[in-house]
């Protein structure tokens, strides 16, 4: 690789123009194209040549260029996934400064990733030995008032210094490496105001080019040079910035996995109107909640397409309101958090919104007396939502399918207005019962001996009047009939839908019972919140599967009774005699009596909310179907992948892209991308700009001690027993007709819609649970915990394919074996 003649001329012309003469000591270093970026520095991979002169450039320039092409190099870019063939590298030339102090600077502290403090590193002469890795310099760290927080000596021994003149051999070879005396060695090499000229230039240079930078600087006769500047490759983020606590506890039941944009928006925006009603509805002042505004507008977020909690907004939202200590526990208990808030963080977000005593005092007499308010008048409010619900959810006309564009999106806003608004009943009944819950749990640990609070979800135990046992009686009662015609079950078994539905003519009363079934639970899915999932409505099949596999097994078995209401009443004959106190046993009675109450109230507003979602659903399909109709979408469904505000926003101008095919595919592509990375952790904290690195300090207190064996599963056991059976894991939706009833199934985590959507197993395990599948099915596993009649819980991890497992339950843990080792008789 020889330059050619027309690049030597011109090389010739520029030294002759630069007014270089014969001593003139040069600097010759490369400046590839790719070179020094933010992801990729190639720090020593090209090389440098100093101390040459006019003459010596030619063969400098060669050596610099021949470099761009090394096997080093090469491997390197193979490494970090770069093109193998690299662009052709530019090579500067620069007159070398006689340094007498040299060194680096960056902009920010490249290990801590404070964007404050500016980190100085210098040394005695040439900053070649600091570069190159041959002397320990002195550091300072600086912030941006020019404060110089930390210096740290070197252990400076040598120094590279430029020795101009001389005889032949020193001006071929002018830098030489000369010792330091043990005076100038133990000296800084920097004064403070030099330190805060090269902090400055560094910023300079960073607010410059944009983006942080890592400088190379020299100081030669009182005056600063700058030599070199490169952005800061794989800066951490800043530790400085605003802290935020992720976590997916229970939101991911309801949000699990990828969620598209229509669904966040929609979500976030609920969850702010929602809880901005639940601090007014128990008395916090208008004031204080619209100061707060921007806790409530970041209750949730989106992290690489997946829903998570903002958790220290929570407790802000908590703190709030009085009694945070109790209340803080009780939510982490009903959120299902696996940690709770370190005590200084606590008392800090606390703090954050305490007033004087005599205020606080003031605020929880007015919460005291607007949370009573609302207990009293809880069954009016409930009555008047369900009535408000009734009416917002009639037949509209015309139907959805015949409305224009505009008339869709005028019926959502009404839809919002009228519920969204005014979600008062839930909020109210669900906060009673996390108290009341609460409030039983230490009141069965205290006066009861129940230390793991088994007496407290026994107590629970049998509960009726939920709407939730509906969908297992009448798929109990169609698969009685079912069960009848041998043909018909094995249709309903093993055909596909066409077939199923034509079959079914023949036998009208099932017909109808099946659509009745899917007029009052046809909205019902894996994922009913997900926007984007599809329902019973959409596939059927599902159903049809349930029948079938009820049907077979009434005919091989009477449909067996789970002993609920003995375990009921064995807990309250438990407490019966535990308790002889008169006034221990009303208290306790009374708070039983209302969690009772506000448990099945919960799940019956929670059906309601399903069937809102399942109409807010088919009206962005049917905008969907006119946008693709009219070209603006390549497909229906693609309406997913916009935001709210901006589906609707096309139609009443209000919206800032109009390309909203664009708009979709670039979301599709990035959303895409997303389910093929790895997801998050499920609890991580971040700093700054969360999109940056969402996953800088992942938050995890796993427990390091009685580790059980490699095929042990172990985790909470939440009562006694044992229990045994194959396992079959469900992949959702490729997977979700599975014909298998006599198993446990496992998946990442129960759903709600699983329960309406699949057939019936035996047991129900899942990434934290397992649990035998009781005939009255809970409909929500976000209040998992207050289920006594779910017998069997442990914490599983990750089964493949069929297995064996054996939990013990009290224990929490639990074998699994292969499936050739139960051929063999496990």
């Amino acid at each position: 690789m020889v330059p050619s003649r027309m690049v030597m001329q011109e090389i010739e012309a520029t030294i002759t123009a630069m007014g270089w003469v014969a001593d003139t000591y040069l600097a010759v270093r490369s400046s590839a194209c790719d070179e020094d970026g933010q992801t990729q520095s190639f720090a020593g991979q090209l090389e440098s040549v100093l101390g040459i002169c006019p003459p010596q450039i030619m063969a400098a320039v060669q050596q610099v260029w021949r470099s761009g092409f090394s096997d080093q190099l090469l491997l390197y870019r193979q490494q970090q996934g770069l093109a193998s063939r690299p662009p052709v590298p530019a090579v500067i030339v620069q007159e070398l400064i006689p340094a007498e102090v040299a060194g680096v600077a960056f902009a920010a502290d490249p290990i801590t990733g404070r964007r404050s403090m500016a980190v100085v590193s210098s040394v005695w002469g040439l900053g070649s030995s600091l570069v190159n890795g041959d002397g320990d310099g002195d550091t300072f760290h600086v912030d941006r008032e020019g404060q110089i927080w930390k210096r740290d000596l070197g252990d400076k021994v040598l120094a590279q210094v430029l020795t101009p003149g001389g005889s032949m051999a020193a001006r071929q070879n002018p830098i030489q490496q000369v010792s330091l005396s043990p005076k100038q060695a133990q000296q800084f090499t920097l004064q403070d105001e030099q330190i805060r000229a090269v902090a400055a230039l560094a910023r300079k240079t960073s607010t410059l080019l944009g983006c942080p930078q890592d400088i190379e600087w020299a100081y030669a006769g009182g005056h600063l040079y700058l030599l070199q500047s490169r952005p800061i490759t794989h800066l951490p983020p800043d530790p400085d910035g605003l802290p935020i606590l992720w976590d997916n506890s229970n939101i991911a039941e309801s949000y699990s996995g990828i969620t598209t944009p229509l669904t966040f928006s929609f979500a976030r925006r609920a969850y702010e109107e929602v809880y901005r009603q639940f601090c007014l509805l128990l008395g916090v002042p208008q004031a204080v909640v619209a100061e707060q505004g921007n806790v409530f507008r970041h209750m949730i977020g989106l992290v690489r397409g997946r829903v998570y909690y903002n958790l220290y907004n929570w407790y802000r939202l908590l703190a709030l309101l009085p009694g945070f200590g109790s209340n803080q526990r009780f939510m982490e208990q009903m959120m299902g958090l696996k940690e709770g808030l370190p005590p200084e963080i606590a008392m800090e977000l606390k703090s954050s919104v305490q007033t004087h005593p005599w205020r606080d005092r003031l605020r929880l007499g007015r919460t005291l007396l607007g949370l009573a308010g609302n207990y009293f008048t809880l069954s009016r409010t409930i009555e008047g939502f369900y009535q408000r619900l009734a009416a917002a959810l009639q037949p509209p006309d015309p139907p959805l399918k015949d409305m224009r564009s505009d008339q869709l999106v005028t019926t959502y806003r009404q839809l919002e207005q009228q519920l969204l608004t005014h979600w008062d009943a839930p909020l109210i009944n669900d906060f009673l019962a996390m108290i009341f819950f609460g409030v039983l749990g230490k009141l069965t640990q205290s006066w009861c001996q129940d230390p793991d609070r088994t007496l407290a979800n026994q107590l629970l135990c049998g509960e009726g009047g939920m709407i939730s046992t509906e969908p297992a009686r009448l798929i109990h009662g169609m698969g009685n009939q079912a069960a009848e015609h041998l043909d018909l079950l094995k249709t309903l078994a093993e055909a596909d839908l066409h077939e199923i539905q034509k079959a079914l003519i023949q036998y009208p009363d099932l017909q109808t019972q099946v659509k009745t079934y899917l007029h009052q639970f046809g909205d019902r899915c894996l994922e009913e919140l997900k926007l984007e999932s599809p329902t019973l409505d959409d596939d059927p099949l599902p159903l049809y599967r349930s029948i079938a596999v009820a049907g077979q097994r009434n005919r091989i078995q009477a449909q067996p009774s789970f002993p609920a209401d003995r375990i009921r009443k064995q807990a309250e004959d438990q407490v019966q005699q535990l308790l002889k106190h008169p006034l221990k046993r009303w208290i306790l009675a009374w708070v039983l009596q209302n969690t009772r109450t506000r448990i099945r109230e919960r799940e019956n507003l929670r059906f309601e909310r399903t069937r809102l979602f399942g109409r807010v659903r088919r009206l962005f399909l049917e905008l969907g179907h006119r946008y693709w109709t009219d070209g603006v979408l390549a497909d229906p469904r693609d309406i997913f992948y916009l935001e709210v505000e901006e589906a609707l926003g096309f139609v009443d101008g209000s919206t800032t892209c109009i390309d909203l095919k664009a708009l979709a595919a670039v979301r599709q592509e990035e959303f895409t991308r997303f389910n093929l990375q790895a997801p998050p952790p499920d609890r991580f904290q971040t700093r700054g700009t969360v999109s940056l690195d969402p996953f800088a300090s992942p938050i995890s207190t796993p427990s390091t001690t009685d580790r059980a064996p490699s095929d042990t599963l172990q985790g909470l056991g939440c009562c006694p027993g044992r229990v045994q059976g194959p396992v079959r894991v469900i992949r959702i939706r490729e997977e979700r007709h599975c014909k298998q009833a006599k198993s446990w199934w496992r998946n990442a985590r129960i759903r709600a819609g699983f329960f309406y959507f699949l057939p019936l197993p035996e047991s129900w395990c899942n990434g934290e649970v397992c649990c035998p599948i009781p005939r009255s099915w809970p409909e929500k596993w976000e209040f998992r915990r207050l289920w006594p009649f779910l017998t069997c819980w442990i914490i599983c991890k990750p089964v493949i394919g069929w297995t064996w497992t054996e939990p013990q339950v009290r224990s929490g843990s639990g074998k699994h074996h292969s499936q050739a080792h139960r051929s063999q008789g496990g």
